[in-house]
Parts: C-alpha cells; sequence; structure tokens
C-alpha cells in the first residue's frame, strides 16, 4: 500500500470508531432530557431514577466521544494538508462554528447540568440539560453542513484554482444537508431506542432470574422488593417504562430514517449516480431492484454481475419516484465520467506515484452493495425487534430464557452496525473524488478533487503506517475502558448512579438500631457522586 491507501485507512478506522459515540450521545442525550422533562412535570420518582441512570451512561459516552473526536481536527493537517488547503475557505466557517459554538454552548451547559443537581433550581437545572442537546444538534448540523459540501459543492467561486465561497447561505442550506441532518438525527434516535430496550431487557429479566418478580395466575408481572438498595417496586417500572420509551423511540427512528433515506437516495441518483448505481449493483439500465446479485462486484464493467433476485420498477422509485422511468447504469455512467472529468490523472507531481494513471469511477461495489444492504438491514431488524419487544411485555413480562436476554443486549448492537455501514456507504461511494463534482446544469462543476491530490505531500508510507498502529492502538485502549466502564454502571442498575439510595438505606437501619447513624439523605449533597 502507498500513503494514500494507508491515509484513507487511518482516517476511516479513526472516523468510524469516532462516530460509534456520536448518534448515542445526541440520541440518548435527547431522551434523557425527555425523561428529567417528565420528572419535573410529574415528580415521579422513577423518572428521577431513569433521569440520573440513563444520564451516567450518557455521559461516560460523550467523555469517550470527546477524546477520541479531537484526533478528526488533527488529521486534516497531519495526513490530508492538500485537502486542507483547497477546502479551507469553505470549511472554516461551519467548523469552526462547531467548535467555538456548538461544542463550546453543549459542553458548558452539561458541566452545569452534572453539578448542578442541588445547586440549581429544577426548572434551570433541566434547561441546562436541554441546551446542551440543542448544542450537540447543532454541532452535528454544522459537521454533516461541511460534509455534505463535499457531496455537493454549492455557494462558491472558483479563485486560482480553489473554491472560496461567496454565498454562506447556499452552503449552510445545501438540499444535501438539509436531508442528511434529519436522517443522521433519526439514526442517533435508533441508537438510543436500542439502547434502552437492550439495557431494560437484561434488568427484567435479572430480577425474574433473582426471584424478586413474579407471575400472576392473569399472566400478569407481581413486582416485589429485594434487600438490595435501588431493587425495589421501583426499580422494576423504571425498566418496564425504559423499555417501552426505547421501543417507541426506535419505531419511530426507523420510520424517520425510512422516509428521509428515501429523500436523500433520490438527491444521490441526481448529484453522484455512479455511487448509487454501484449501491444497487446496476450495471445496466433499467427499473429493477437488486435484492441478490450475484458475479465480481469488484470488476470495472460489472459484465459479469447478475441479478438473481430482482423487484421491477423499485430502482425507479427510488430514483425518481415512479416504477418505470430507466435508471442509468454503471456502464452508461462510466463514458460519460471519463468525457467529463478524464480517463487518467493530471501528469503532475500534486499525484504522486499515481500521477497519469487510469481514473477507477467505480467506487468498491463490494462495499456500497452490501453496505447499502447493512444499512437497512440493521435498521430494520431494530424496528422490528422493538415491535417485538412492545408485544411480547404487553402484560409487563419478559421471558426468562437467557438466551433471548443475550439477543436483547445483543441487538443494541444493531443500529449501531446500520449507522456506521450508512457512514462507510457514503464516503467509500464517492470515491475517486474526495470533493465530489456538483452535476446540477446550475451549479458548479468544476469544484471537484480527486482523493488522490488530498494527501500530504510531506508524509510518507512508513509515518502513515506509525500513526496508524499507534492510533489504532490507543482507540483499542480506549474501548476496553468505555466497554468496562458501561457494563460495571449497566450491571450496577439504578444503585450505580443514585449511591444516595443506599446511603438512605443505611441511614434507615442505623437509625432503626437508634446509634445515631447517617441520616437518610446523606451522601446526596455530593455532587461528584453522580458525575464520577
Amino acid at each position: 500500500m502507498d500513503a494514500l491507501e494507508i491515509a484513507r485507512w487511518q482516517f476511516g478506522i479513526t472516523t468510524v470508531y469516532h462516530f460509534m459515540m456520536v448518534p448515542l450521545t445526541i440520541g440518548l442525550g435527547l431522551v434523557v432530557a425527555i425523561i428529567q422533562t417528565l420528572w419535573y412535570r410529574t415528580g415521579t420518582p422513577e423518572y428521577l431514577r431513569m433521569t440520573k441512570f440513563w444520564g451516567k451512561l450518557f455521559l461516560i459516552n460523550f467523555i469517550m466521544g470527546v477524546a477520541t473526536g479531537i484526533v478528526q481536527e488533527f488529521q486534516f493537517g497531519m495526513a490530508w494538508s492538500e485537502y486542507s488547503r483547497f477546502v479551507g475557505d469553505v470549511f472554516g466557517a461551519p467548523l469552526a462554528l462547531e467548535a467555538l459554538l456548538a461544542f463550546f454552548v453543549e459542553s458548558t451547559f452539561l458541566g452545569l447540568w452534572i453539578f448542578g443537581w442541588k445547586q440549581l433550581k429544577r426548572g434551570v437545572h433541566l434547561a441546562c440539560l436541554w441546551i446542551a442537546v440543542i448544542g450537540s444538534l447543532f454541532s452535528a448540523y454544522f459537521i454533516i453542513v461541511a460534509n455534505s459540501w463535499m457531496q455537493h459543492p454549492v455557494g462558491v467561486e472558483m479563485i486560482d484554482g480553489r473554491p472560496v465561497m461567496t454565498d454562506a447561505w447556499a452552503v449552510f442550506t445545501n438540499n444535501t444537508a438539509l436531508v442528511a441532518v434529519p436522517h443522521t438525527l433519526f439514526g442517533a434516535l435508533g441508537v438510543a431506542g436500542a439502547f434502552l430496550l437492550g439495557i431494560a431487557w437484561y434488568h427484567l429479566w435479572r430480577r425474574r432470574h433473582d426471584g424478586i418478580d413474579t407471575v400472576g395466575k392473569d399472566g400478569r408481572l407481581v413486582p416485589g422488593n429485594a434487600a438490595i438498595p435501588g431493587r425495589d417496586k421501583a426499580d422494576y417500572t423504571v425498566w418496564i417504562r425504559s423499555l417501552r420509551i426505547g421501543a417507541v423511540v426506535a419505531m419511530i427512528s426507523f420510520a424517520g430514517t425510512a422516509f428521509t433515506g428515501d429523500l436523500q437516495g433520490k438527491l444521490m441518483f441526481q448529484q453522484q449516480p455512479m455511487k448509487m448505481a454501484a449501491a444497487e449493483a446496476a450495471c445496466h439500465d433499467g427499473t429493477g431492484f437488486s435484492v441478490l446479485s450475484v458475479g465480481n462486484v469488484g470488476a470495472r464493467n460489472c459484465d459479469d454481475v447478475v441479478a438473481v433476485i430482482e423487484v421491477p420498477g423499485i430502482l425507479s422509485f427510488l430514483a425518481k419516484g415512479d416504477f418505470t422511468t430507466e435508471v442509468k447504469g454503471v456502464n452508461s455512467l462510466l463514458p460519460e465520467y471519463q468525457e467529463k472529468y478524464g480517463t487518467h490523472l493530471p501528469d503532475s507531481p500534486l499525484y504522486g506515484d499515481r500521477a497519469g494513471k487510469e481514473i477507477q469511477y467505480v467506487p468498491v461495489m463490494e462495499v456500497t452493495y452490501w453496505g447499502f444492504r447493512m444499512m437497512i438491514g440493521f435498521g430494520g431488524l431494530a424496528a422490528f425487534a422493538a415491535l417485538l419487544a412492545l408485544w411480547v411485555t404487553r402484560k409487563g413480562v419478559v421471558s426468562q430464557s437467557r438466551w433471548l436476554m443475550r439477543l436483547a443486549v445483543l441487538g443494541i448492537l444493531a443500529p449501531f452496525g446500520a449507522n456506521s455501514a450508512g457512514w462507510i456507504f457514503t464516503e467509500m461511494g464517492r470515491q475517486p473524488f474526495v470533493v465530489a463534482p456538483n452535476p446540477d446544469p446550475s451549479g458548479i462543476d468544476q469544484v471537484f478533487m480527486f482523493t488522490a491530490a488530498a494527501v500530504s505531500p510531506g508524509v510518507s508510507a512508513g509515518e502513515l503506517i506509525t500513526s496508524l498502529v499507534v492510533l489504532s492502538s490507543i482507540y483499542a485502549v480506549l474501548l476496553v475502558v468505555e466497554v468496562r466502564l458501561l457494563v460495571k454502571y449497566v450491571r450496577g442498575g439504578v444503585a450505580s448512579a443514585m449511591p444516595e439510595l443506599a446511603h438512605a438505606k443505611d441511614g434507615l437501619d442505623k437509625d432503626k438500631k437508634d446509634d445515631g447513624g447517617t441520616p437518610p439523605s446523606a451522601g446526596g449533597d455530593d455532587v461528584l457522586a453522580f458525575a464520577y
């Protein structure tokens, strides 16, 4: 592999790893804010327990996302300096707003929320969380605006070979971004929904396994009490409500991602037709959607790709909104790309060893084809699991099956897989462009950049291999740390996020002995107990 391939692997690994934290942070933050609002409005103690438990897991994931996200900023200068020079005049605005405005607001008010449980009024404290969550939404918006410009450059003029922003409104209201933002946010809600569902199922199963809860003659669950702090009847209410909230959120998320995904697909057929043709393994013009294709999908002209299962008309609907319009396939698009953008890379030092080589306009179809199906498949699987969970628990009872519990916990990974597959498809399907050309007749077609020209010219393959190994190793350690922390506090249940429950029980026991023990409220004033 040369420096370009290693640089792409490095950026791909670190970005996908970081993005594993992003949707959970966005989705779970919004869910926690809603739950705390319910507590504020009703005063129900179960909602307070839910807020603190899910809020604890939210904080663990948030700080790990910050730690892994810092590297992303530096990579633009480390391995992609030519790319940074090319897009800098455009990216400066959204990335600066993300860092200086959105993230600053998010982190500041999240800190007030963490340490303000006893110091702030309940309404002010709740407002701090909502402001932090809204800040995270704006942070996602600004990042997606920058990414969408790479997919569909608008609002710029080419000056001295570089795009310079001339219309900030066009950049920030790019139709690609306006569709990608809600699609990403619905995907984040799907992650949060599955997260709540899987963990809540585990705790409901555990209560039955430990004999705390029983099933009455009418088939409904009878909550019980245990001597362990936090495992009372209210604890059952926490988990059953969490499960149902998670299931509803997961189903709403799937509906939202399906609707916005359809809009996004229609835009991609207009803006990046080769990407969508490769995603469907549509080698030839037609209307049919490939459910399953076989053959050498990595072939440049894909002549030997055969659709084993194909649904007529669906591809036309995805692209054009009808069932009859023929959609151009890879073999028809390839000569069009070659005519517009050339058959070989320019013979320039900017392209290094790749200068003058033939341009591969067809992306890696194994990635686009299966990535597109994994995105849809994992999302549909999570929605089906949520619907099934609502039906199975309609009487408040979860199965005593250990394997079903394990499936529920593993189901947490399904929307993570859908989100990751979607982003990998979006980014790798754009190749060989790092900034894709705008095919709109009213657009600016000359604004594009080949990925081969984007890598830093002064960085060697050896240096990139070293940084790839170091970063991957550090991220592997961070992964172990995060998983262990999450597992620790998940197993600990509500009491792990509310030490005051244990202190209250100890205080009551000591008061019964009349030995001047700690009062029930002890420990509740230590704000660090919730934070750490």
